[in-house]
Formats: C-alpha cells, structure tokens, sequence
C-alpha cells in the first residue's frame, strides 16, 4: 500500500479507587506530566490485556505465544503430527530444529522471550520432522533447509504478532515491526497515591481478644485517564493482509483496545470500568497522541474530572488540526453524554463495521 492511513483511539476513562499496575515497590504507577504528579499505566501493561482479550476475539490459528517454552510448544505438536515416536525421540528432534532455526534455548527453555504464532509453530514442526527423516548429509541439509527453517518463522504472523511486533535478537531477520502504538496513560488531573489498611479475621480462632489474624496496607488511587494508540493500516497490508483480513484485525483490535483492563488487584478492588468518551479517526496524514490536552492538568471540581476533560480535549484537537494536520478523513466518537465534536455520533457495537466499511472504500 503506497499511501498513508492510521486509525488513531482516543479514549477517555474514569477509573475508581484500584491498583491496576503496580510498580518495583507495589505502588500504583505514576508520571509527573505539566509539573504534576499524574496516575499511569503502562503501555506494556495494556497490550498485555488486549492480548488476553484476543483470546475471545480470534480464533485460536490466529493468536500467538510469547514464551521461553519454544521447545515445549514444539513437542506437543509433533507429538499430533507423529504419534509412532516416543517422547524422548520428539524432544531430540524438536532440539536439532530450534538449533538449526537459531531460536538458542538452555535447559529446554529460550533465553528470552519469543514470540510465535500458532501457524509458525506448525509449520516448524512439520519441517522438523521431514529435516529428520532427511537422510542426505549435514552440508547437503543446511543448504536445502537455510531458507525453510526462516520461512517457517516469518511466514503466516499471528494477529498480535502483526499488531506489536516481534524482536529476535539472535537473528534480526525474524523481526516484525509492529504496526500498532500504545501509549503509557495518564491521568488527566494530578493524583496523590493513597493507603488503605485491612485485616482479616481468622475464622477458626475462639479467642475473641486475639484481634486480627493478618493485617498490612494497600495502596491506589482513582483518576480519570487519557488513553491513545494508533494502528498503521498500511504496514499491515505491507504485511500480506488483504483488506479483509485488515478488517478482522481491525474490529478486535478496537473491541480490545476499548473494552479491556489490566487485571492488577483486580479481586481486591473490582475495578471495570468502560469509557465515558471514545474518539476514533482515520488520518491519512500521520498520527497524532493529544495528550498536550492535558498537560495542563484538568482542576478539582464538584462535579468530578469527566466533563471537563472531555472539554478540554476537544478544545486542544480543534487547535491542532486548525494549526498542525489535517481534519482526519473520517471521525467517530461514542459518549455517554452529548458532546459538540465534528464527528458522526455512534454506538460502540456499530463502531467497528463503520470504521472498516470506511477502510475499504479508501481502498
């Protein structure tokens, strides 16, 4: 595809008192951003949500793994494909093969962790089997199978393997880039990290002085949070993807992106929640993060950070595309509220269709 096309997410989210990614001391994560202190949660933390809800919007071909665990992944299917080798034999052919496709592992395990797509496992144990039973000599081998071991790790990509990349530092040649950004989400107002203090009761003790049987202190917070990302419509169809295919990977990753939520001190807090304002645009242009909405941080008021961050966020975009880019082709926004944004007013269940209904007619 030769010209440029991102879908940029913006979404606006109140989040009640939670933990939901912690840092090195178990503290929630923060960012000091326009000189204040701000909550933040890690892009890493929710690409890792989204790749748990792909669970429910893919089928399973279509997902991969990111593990140290190549070799056990790689038995188990050779395990299907060759049921008349015991397990010892599998083991020392799925070793010869991820030697050969320098995936290097120690003690059966990858040093680092690789991602991999359920087809790209198939494929290797398949060329597995058929390197072993190959009986022409080693130099004959390494020449006749070089290009199939990389064929068989960099053709037929997982959906999440498209969308955040892979790097393989032992062989640059597996590398994908990935097509979509996530940022780190901040609040937008400043936030101050609280305590609270429990104790649990043991309920087989009869001593009623014996107080509690354990107590500690947890720490969180509660913000309304910026969050943004932006998938490169082009790179995907760079990657092989026909227009339907972009379409599939669209809808799961808006429904994803939107619905998803880090699952730190989940049990503890109960902390789902869904957007309160939703703005997504096709920009044929480049992508545009407006967290500069916020850094100005949006001011206490008794009727909460919600409205006025939704104000201010369409106050900051009109500027930017007024003295920066251009009006994105095409815009939707869902809101709980009525809201004054060029932009056509949908529903969160018709969003996806009319986003890749657009796609295709740009195509």
């Amino acid at each position: 595809m030769n010209k440029n096309l991102y879908l940029d997410v913006h979404v606006l989210q109140t989040v009640p008192p939670s933990c939901v990614n912690r840092d090195d001391t178990g503290s929630p994560k923060t960012a000091v951003y326009g000189g204040v202190n701000r909550a933040r949660v890690s892009s890493q933390s929710w690409k890792r949500a989204m790749r748990l809800e792909f669970n429910h919007l893919f089928e399973s071909e279509q997902i991969g793994f990111r593990t140290k665990n190549i070799k056990m992944l790689l038995v188990d299917r050779l395990k299907e494909l060759d049921t008349t080798k015991d397990l010892s034999t599998l083991e020392k052919i799925a070793e010869v093969a991820l030697t050969e496709a320098k995936i290097k592992s120690t003690g059966g395990k990858k040093d680092v962790l690789f991602f991999i797509s359920s087809t790209q496992i198939d494929a290797l144990a398949k060329l597995a089997l058929e390197y072993s039973s190959d009986d022409s000599s080693k130099k004959e081998k390494d020449k006749k199978y070089k290009d199939k071991w990389r064929d068989a790790l960099t053709n037929n990509p997982s959906v999440d393997i498209l969308l955040f990349g892979r790097m393989a530092a032992s062989d640059p040649e597996l590398n994908f880039d990935a097509a979509a950004q996530v940022a780190h989400c901040i609040s937008t107002h400043a936030v101050s990290n609280e305590f609270d203090y429990f104790t649990a009761v043991d309920d087989c003790n009869t001593d009623d002085n014996a107080g509690a049987g354990h107590l500690g202190t947890v720490e969180f917070n509660s913000s309304t949070l910026y969050r943004y990302s932006t998938v490169n419509i082009s790179e995907l169809m760079d990657n092989g993807l026909n227009i339907d295919e972009v379409g599939d990977v669209i809808n799961g990753y808006l429904q994803a992106f939107i619905k998803a939520m880090p699952t730190g001190k989940q049990n503890t807090f109960a902390n789902r929640t869904l957007p309160c304002f939703t703005y997504v645009t096709l920009r044929e242009d480049q992508p545009v993060n407006m967290a500069g909405a916020f850094e100005k941080p949006v001011p206490k008021s008794s009727n909460g950070y919600e409205a006025k961050s939704i104000e201010a966020f369409i106050e900051y975009t009109k500027k930017v595309y007024d003295n920066y880019v251009n009006f994105p082709t095409k815009s939707w926004v869902v809101c709980l509220d009525d809201v004054s944004i060029d932009a056509d007013r949908v529903k969160m269940n018709n969003l996806p269709e009319l986003v890749i209904d657009k796609l295709k007619k740009l195509n």
